[in-house]
């Protein structure tokens, strides 16, 4: 049987769904039952009226990545993992909690995996564990540099791949995957599909930098194919197109029949802008929504290379026009 954590975010339902697609037996780690409805959801769009057998396939156990009690239960017949449970946060005052899940909690997968003597583990990390600079090509080699601007995610989920390769040497089979910034069907309220949501209300202003983005689809096939392949011990950028925020912003715009951004937001703005949700956070209690490394990233030009898994799997990445209208036609409230 299969285990998935993680299983009811954006990247994690559409895991789900590709292994539904084979008949798979998955066993998912949840915490939140609201958000099993969600991927319920997520099925009837990609499975219509078949989408309740494929549903069934899947068992559903409550559990916490740091209750060991719980993971004990979870990984009873498990012969294959895919860790894609998270927690994403730019928030300086969310450093503990993001190494407690991101680090420790994958530490405990790990251990769980050697302890069963699990098969074979795939990983879910991000393009924000690798290091790089801009201007410079990154790829699987480039060397992790953490800096005074190194976002306290970007630590916690290169502590996490620290312990997935402590894993590898004490004869753990896994694999890593570093997707960059994922679209796919699901709430637009949530992870990177916000993105939607603020074009989609008539959002002027744009900046100037740039990233790359990866149709969930596509990942999700890459992690299966993975972990139907010989490939070991390795990690795999996944990223489909780069492209401009305001790019961006004006396919999204456009296909929404909305007025693109036209706004340039200078940087002294989003400095600004940042440093008062940073003191309007300290009475709220609640994270900014804007953070200095969130604004860092808005104007930050980075470029990844994606050859490495286009080689291993002759694999060929959907464009971004097919993966913001999926994106756009697969909107669940």
């Amino acid at each position: 049987m299969v285990l998935v954590t993680g299983g009811t975010g954006l990247l994690g339902s559409h895991l789900l769904v590709r292994l539904a697609q084979d008949g798979q037996k998955v066993r998912v780690l949840f915490r939140s039952t609201q958000k099993i409805e969600r991927v319920r959801k997520v099925f009837d769009y990609y499975f219509s009226e078949k989408s309740g057998t494929y549903f069934d396939l899947l068992e559903w156990v409550e559990g916490d990545l740091l209750d060991l009690v719980d993971l004990s239960n979870a990984f009873k017949d498990i012969t294959t993992v895919y860790h894609c449970a998270g927690f994403v946060s730019f928030a300086q005052r969310d450093f503990t909690k993001l190494m407690k899940i991101n680090r420790e909690g994958t530490a405990n997968v790990v251990n769980f995996c050697l302890k069963y003597h699990v098969q074979k583990l795939v990983y879910v990390s991000s393009t924000a564990a690798i290091g790089g600079d801009e201007g410079a090509i990154i790829t699987e080699q480039t060397k992790w540099v953490q800096s005074p601007d190194t976002s306290p995610y970007s630590i916690s989920k290169y502590s996490a791949e620290k312990e997935v390769w402590r894993g590898i040497e004490e004869g753990l089979p896994a694999v890593i995957v570093n997707p960059s910034v994922i679209f796919g069907a699901g709430n637009w309220d949530e992870s990177s599909l916000t993105i939607l949501r603020t074009v989609a209300s008539g959002f002027p202003f744009y900046t100037t930098g740039s990233n790359a983005f990866v149709d969930a689809r596509d990942v999700a096939e890459i992690m299966v194919l993975l972990m139907k392949s010989d490939s070991l011990n390795e990690r795999y950028l996944c990223l489909g197109e780069s492209i401009s925020f305001k790019e961006l912003m004006t396919l999204i715009a456009l296909k929404l029949q909305k007025k693109p951004p036209h706004i340039n937001t200078p940087k002294w703005m989003m400095g600004l802008t940042w440093r008062i949700a940073s003191i309007v956070s300290l009475f709220t209690g609640k994270s900014p929504a804007i953070t200095k490394y969130s604004s860092k990233t808005a104007f930050g030009n980075k470029v990844y290379a994606n050859d490495k898994i286009k080689t291993s799997l002759n694999f060929q990445f959907r464009n971004l026009n097919d993966t913001i209208e999926n994106a756009i036609n697969g909107k669940i409230e």
